[in-house]
């Protein structure tokens, strides 16, 4: 099995962020992803941003645009000129975003065969503003996790209910400053989960005999559930919080 797990390295001081993930899919299959239509498919999650137009004609000299919704409901768009189309090894482009006015940045994806899949090398290089340079590295995390999901096989799935509860009944009326600060954390890592596509829906219950935490969850396997519960803030505080996870027997979802 190839380890999926994406990391992303800003350097503030020199404005550069290098990024990498593992895709058990062919260089083709991942380059094709990267350039082409299918950027709509996988760029982007609900409760973030959606991706809804790309177009692009990928060759040296060639422009590129990419448009579409924020969870404000605002538009954004993104563009450039592909300054490198090598398939399916390497792609640069200039990156000119809408919400980031300034000199265009460069990205630029190396992809090399390794057993079992692609490793995706990218470099994001020129910034100008330390903000703009550590914004786009948490970004990138995202993206190339989602660009993971759509060009790797998938795996069987299985949905989760997780409730979170409080260590008493009266906790969401009574928090304390700290566990308000927890709790806060708590909601900051779930929406990561929503972009990671993790996640489906989380949030508060206001059970008479005392609210709890619900979060329904798409997993591949017992291993994201022990992680998910192992790095949650309201978890790791110690302050008394727990999950129970119960397995859904059936999961219809929206299409």
């Amino acid at each position: 099995m190839v380890e999926r797990n994406v990391r992303s390295v800003a350097d503030l001081a020199e404005g550069t962020i290098v990024a990498t993930v593992e895709i058990e899919a062919p260089p083709e299959r991942v380059y094709r992803a990267l350039a082409s239509e299918e950027v709509v498919k996988w760029w982007g999650a609900e409760g973030l941003y959606q991706t809804t137009e790309w177009t692009g004609e990928v060759k040296p000299g060639g422009k590129w645009r990419a448009a579409g919704q924020g969870a404000d409901g605002k538009p954004f768009s993104v563009g450039g000129e592909y300054l490198e189309t090598d398939p399916p090894r390497k792609l640069v482009y200039t990156w000119s975003p809408d919400w980031d006015p300034g000199k265009p940045t460069v990205v630029t994806y190396r992809l090399e065969a390794i057993e079992g899949g692609t490793r995706v090398t990218l470099r994001h290089t020129g910034f100008t503003s330390q903000q703009s340079c550590a914004g786009h590295a948490d970004g990138w995390m995202r993206v190339l996790a989602w660009l993971r999901g759509h060009a790797a096989p998938k795996a069987p799935h299985a949905f989760y209910l997780i409730r979170l509860l409080p260590p008493r009944p009266t906790f969401i009326a009574d928090m304390t400053e700290n566990e308000r600060r927890v709790m806060g954390e708590h909601v900051v890592y779930w929406r990561k989960l929503l972009g990671e596509g993790i996640a489906v829906a989380f949030g508060p219950v206001a059970d008479p005999k005392g609210a709890w935490g619900v979060g329904i969850v798409e997993v591949e396997s017992d291993a994201t559930l022990k992680r998910m519960e192992a790095e949650d803030p309201a978890i790791t505080s110690g302050i008394g919080l727990r999950y129970e996870i119960l397995p859904m027997v059936q999961a219809v979802v929206r299409s």
